[in-house]
């Protein structure tokens, strides 16, 4: 299964001790393949290095580094799925390219996917925890 967590999912999810810390031990139990791109990587890094510090960032820029579950993508074109948060169309794009199932996210923008026809679906936190 093919998955693209959203920058504040994945941010929640490194820390120990949170509920959605299951998903990223479930990512790194091979139970799903974690869908990112460069713009993705770089959001993921600038978000966790504000937010966390470097260390925790090299950390986990090591684990995705290393990790065969890992799909990387490079979205040559630009879906505008998301009109409300433009920003956000950059996980939108990664994965409708990579044919991913789900899209990880809390975050209401992402509903505009809902009946665009493309794959993947958009699912919270909680709803893909209980799926795993």
């Amino acid at each position: 299964m093919r998955v693209v967590l959203d920058t504040n999912v994945m941010l929640q999810a490194r820390a120990a001790g949170h509920p959605y810390h299951a998903i990223l031990q479930a990512w790194l139990n091979r139970r799903f393949s974690l869908v990112v791109s460069t713009e993705i990587m770089l959001e993921y890094e600038e978000v966790i290095m504000d937010r966390a510090g470097a260390t925790r960032w090299s950390i986990l820029e090591k684990l995705l580094d290393i990790s065969d579950n890992v799909v990387r993508v490079s979205p040559s074109y630009r879906f505008r799925l998301i009109p409300g948060d433009l920003d956000d169309n950059k996980f939108a794009d990664c994965a409708v390219v990579a044919e991913a199932e789900y899209i990880v996210t809390a975050d209401r923008h992402f509903q505009a996917m809902e009946g665009s026809g493309f794959k993947p679906q958009v699912i919270t936190p909680d709803a893909f925890i209980a799926l795993l």
